[in-house]
């Protein structure tokens, strides 16, 4: 297994600011907007922006983390079931503006199953997608992000790896891993 540094703490760090400001130019004080990180890695990336967020603008902004597990269109296809995640979503999203977070954007699937999973909660006023890594051409579906931490040409036998400081490793970091052909 080959494992290739893409993105190290520091540039992870202005990756995060710039998106920050980004989401800023677009929804102001976010008092009609609210965040939804997708379960299981993207709620890693929602928590974070939500702090940033928090510390330019000095007020709390309302983030959730919703679970796809059920709405998947692959979730009756697996050899062994899926386990679900939490869901937590504790306000309306009914008219207002989401943003749905995720690590690391790859066929488009799990999008496509939190606008489904989104849906019980009420009806958005509209949605976008922020994601930290977009591995481009390697979408099934025609679903593209409104905000990118980064775009990678990856292979479909490559798979990108987000790590959190705290979770076992010394810093944040973005890696590319490659399995070998042994």
């Amino acid at each position: 297994m080959q494992k290739r540094l893409i993105v190290n703490h520091q540039l992870l760090e202005i990756m995060v600011m710039r998106l920050c400001h980004q989401l800023i130019e677009s929804h102001g004080d976010f008092s009609e907007s609210v965040i939804l990180g997708l379960q299981p890695r993207g709620v890693y990336v929602a928590e974070r922006i939500q702090q940033t967020l928090a510390t330019i603008l000095g007020k709390q902004i309302l983030t959730g983390h919703l679970d796809t597990t059920f709405y998947r269109d692959d979730f009756r296809r697996r050899d062994s079931p899926l386990t679900a995640n939490a869901t937590k979503i504790d306000f309306l999203i009914e008219g207002k503006k989401v943003i749905l977070v995720d690590d690391v954007l790859y066929t488009g699937r799990s999008v496509r199953a939190a606008l489904d999973a989104m849906i019980a909660f009420g009806r958005p006023a509209s949605v976008e997608l922020l994601v930290l890594i977009d591995r481009l051409y390697t979408r099934h579906l025609p679903i593209q992000p409104t905000y990118v931490g980064r775009n990678v040409n990856s292979l479909s036998s490559q798979r990108v790896l987000v790590e959190w400081k705290g979770q076992d490793t010394p810093e944040d970091s973005i890696w590319l891993i490659t399995k070998s052909d042994d």
